[in-house]
């Protein structure tokens, strides 16, 4: 009877090593029907342990249940990005506000925002050529806290207009450095591997969906 036993501690032993290890060889269904084989060409002299039974279906079912844990996180990251991406392409067409700390002056404009704290006070907007020199200074006066627009006509402080490109923004309100925002029309929409989906906006380039402060 012990030549043709099958030893069911070894044998159950390395088929729960197995289904944790290797799921793509040993599903849940054929770990019980190796287990029912054990059970059945066990030997009686020597029956299998109960509680290590138990604690093999447990290891089991732990991996099987971590199995559909990922496969329904799969299943809800896909259901997201396409939710992202069907968000993003009704903004085709829009102007929105990104942060950015700068723009690009083409057709004689360029348009942004400025975040004002809370409190308020007069707004300053320095904008620089790629040499660091600043060309105009937009003073907005006193704002309140939020997003207060900008619009710059592509002049030099000098009276003279300014060559197409891209110019740093620097704005402060009262002594205070705050963060700048550049606008522009979306011209297209899609979707990263990883930060989800992003938009094209002309005059700026690609920008996460997340990052849009307005839509007008």
């Amino acid at each position: 009877m012990s030549d043709i036993a099958v030893n069911s501690s070894s044998a159950a032993g390395t088929a729960a090593k197995a289904a944790q290890n290797d799921n793509k060889t040993l599903s849940q269904a054929d770990f019980l029907s190796l287990l029912i084989q054990q059970m059945r060409n066990q030997d009686p002299t020597q029956p299998m342990d109960s509680s290590q039974m138990v604690s093999q279906l447990a290891q089991i079912n732990q991996v099987s249940a971590t199995q559909n844990l990922q496969a329904s996180f799969d299943a809800l990251a896909q259901s997201m990005q396409g939710n992202q991406l069907l968000q993003a392409s009704g903004m085709v067409g829009h102007n929105v506000t990104v942060p950015s700390a700068a723009g690009r002056l083409q057709g004689g404009a360029l348009d942004g925002a400025v975040n004002v704290p809370d409190g308020g006070g007069r707004t300053l907007v320095r904008i620089s050529d790629s040499a660091g020199n600043v060309v105009r200074t937009l003073d907005l006066g006193t704002q309140l806290s939020g997003l207060a627009d900008f619009h710059w006509d592509g002049v030099g402080d000098n009276g003279e207009p300014m060559p197409p490109g891209v110019y740093r923004l620097d704005a402060q309100v009262g002594t205070a450095a705050v963060a700048t925002y550049v606008s522009g029309k979306v011209t297209g929409v899609g979707m990263t591997g990883v930060d989800g989906a992003y938009l094209d906006v002309d005059g700026f380039g690609g920008v996460l969906l997340s990052q849009v402060a307005r839509v007008n």
